[in-house]
């Protein structure tokens, strides 16, 4: 209000007399928030209110070439000679007489006039002048005329109103937000999509960029794997990647895994999940990129601190829950057991990818649809996992080995090779209408190609094998008995298996498939024995 009534203290010390101006003056509140790009405005059209009546309107106004040459004056007095004279004269008037007065109008609308003339009126009325007689002319338009007005004089300050509405027709300031056209990290999150659209609009018309954009990746393992599919899929546009991991960055991983840097090692070496995620960030600020840390349980590495391993536990089921795709890139064997369960129940994309020296297998694991009876028999209907070439369950592969027999040894080439494959069966997956369920296909099935199973690369020869395999009835992971047991009794059922190595295979029926195995081995050599006999 006190920005408003500038105008009404202008009447008050007759500053419009000389200056007529101020009637048509407006002010503006704004404030730049520097940081983020954005500009808020608000303009204000001082209006006074006051009671005035219209007596007579006559639609056309008669007006003289004198008049006309003198446009250039917007209010001007119309003496009793129909003669021009200032408004700054004003005070030479009678106000007890009808004040004729020339305003010329730049209003384009038929129906109404400029406000500056609904402030004159209430002006006049101030200085006692009720009577008025106004010749409004327009030469933009041919809509001239002459109006009739009193003006009842106000005893107190009148209404003033002004504040621009928004187009919503709220009182409220308007945003001016100039951060696509000057904010650095807007300008590159409109810049690094351009090779995904151009791949779109040039060569595939049905990549589904936003399917893509939108998919949660939690990556299990933040080693070299983990840097460089966390890379590939920022490259692919996806916006929400979670790393996992329990370890600390060492002198020995800058070299091999793209998201630590040397300060990284220093002072006993900092926390890979979180570093990578905060490297992730440092390529591209714009990406919800987090780093948990979190030891997966696993299978045959019996419980030691309960409290804490089921801490992890929960922890981990809530981050399949929370993402859509889960990318196992962990080390050891074991480590990939329960994630392997847990994504089958909860239906979710899983995609593992394991190094040899000169070799490596990246393959998406079979999903169990919803609804499936897990009490009835396996009918080995969906494709397998990483488990389901193994005849024995996943045990400790860790304990009493030594440092070097523990790390993967591999050929710096093969890692990176592996992850990208990984990322670009996650980008297939996702254009089959069936997603996770969709059977192995090399045929040009989606947007993208082919829709493979499992891929299995050789450096030595340079080979990449495209393989199917079917889930076995008997797999420590995915095996209907494994899965209905996790689904009834959860940590409980995953303490069994952490505490003896033997419990998924006598529960899945492996113990039995070994035993049969080794009388069908005795059988064999009794045989060939009877033979050297003869």
């Amino acid at each position: 209000m006190l920005i408003l009534s500038f105008l009404y203290h202008k009447i008050q010390d007759k500053s419009i007399l000389k200056d007529p101006s101020w009637l048509s003056h407006f002010a503006i509140l704004s404030f730049a928030d520097l940081k983020k790009y954005k500009f808020y405005y608000w303009f204000a059209y001082p209006l006074l209110h006051a009671d005035w009546q219209i007596q007579s309107a006559v639609p056309s106004v008669d007006i003289s070439e004198e008049i006309i040459e003198s446009v250039v004056v917007q209010i001007s007095i119309v003496s009793a000679a129909g003669k021009l004279d200032e408004f700054s004269n004003l005070f030479d008037y009678d106000p007890k007489e009808t004040l004729e007065i020339l305003f010329i109008d730049t209003s384009s609308e038929s129906n109404s006039s400029q406000y500056v003339l609904k402030n004159l009126l209430t002006a006049l009325a101030i200085y006692k002048y009720n009577n008025v007689k106004v010749q409004v002319y327009r030469f933009n338009t041919g809509n001239s005329y002459t109006i009739e007005v009193f003006t009842a004089s106000p005893s107190d300050v009148p209404k003033i109103s002004g504040w621009e509405r928004t187009s919503k027709g709220k009182l409220g300031p308007k945003l001016a937000d100039l951060g696509s056209l000057i904010d650095p990290v807007q300008l590159a999150n409109q810049a690094i999509d351009l090779n995904l659209k151009l791949m779109k609009w040039r060569i595939v018309p049905g990549l589904d960029l936003d399917t893509i954009k939108n998919t949660k990746c939690l990556l299990l393992g933040s080693g070299t794997l983990g840097s460089y599919v966390g890379r590939a899929l920022l490259a692919w546009g996806v916006r929400k990647i979670t790393f996992v991991d329990n370890g600390k960055v060492s002198f020995s991983n800058p070299v091999r895994q793209p998201l630590y840097k040397f300060e990284d090692c220093v002072n006993g070496g900092s926390n890979k999940a979180e570093t990578a995620a905060k490297a992730l960030k440092e390529v591209f600020p714009l990406v919800d990129a987090q780093g948990v840390s979190l030891e997966v349980p696993m299978a045959g590495h019996p419980v030691t601190n309960e409290t804490k391993q089921k801490a992890d536990f929960d922890k981990l089921v809530q981050l399949i829950d929370e993402h859509d795709a889960i990318f196992l890139l962990m080390d050891s064997r074991e480590t990939r057991w329960l994630p392997t369960v847990i994504g089958n129940v909860k239906h979710k994309i899983v995609l593992n990818a394991a190094l040899g020296f000169e070799s490596y297998l990246v393959m998406r694991h079979g999903c169990l649809k919803p609804g499936t009876d897990l009490t009835k028999e396996d009918d080995q209907s969906r494709l397998g996992c990483y488990f389901c070439n193994d005849v024995y369950a996943p045990s400790d592969s860790t304990s009493d080995r030594t440092l070097d027999q523990m790390c993967t040894v591999t050929r710096p080439g093969v890692a990176l090779m592996a992850s990208s494959l990984a990322v670009e069966l996650l980008a297939s997956i996702l254009q089959h209408k069936d997603k996770q369920f969709a059977d192995h296909d090399a045929e040009n099935v989606t947007a993208l190609g082919g829709l493979p199973h499992q891929l299995r690369g050789f450096l030595h020869s340079f080979e990449i094998l495209k393989l199917k395999a079917q889930n076995y009835k008997f797999c420590a992971g995915c095996s209907y008995a494994v899965l209905n047991e996790f689904e009834k009794n959860g940590w409980e059922f995953v303490k069994k298996a952490l505490n003896n190595s033997k419990y998924i295979e006598e529960l899945t029926g492996l113990t039995k498939v070994h035993k049969e195995a080794e009388e069908a081995e005795l059988l064999l050599d009794i045989e060939d024995s009877d033979d050297e006999l003869v």
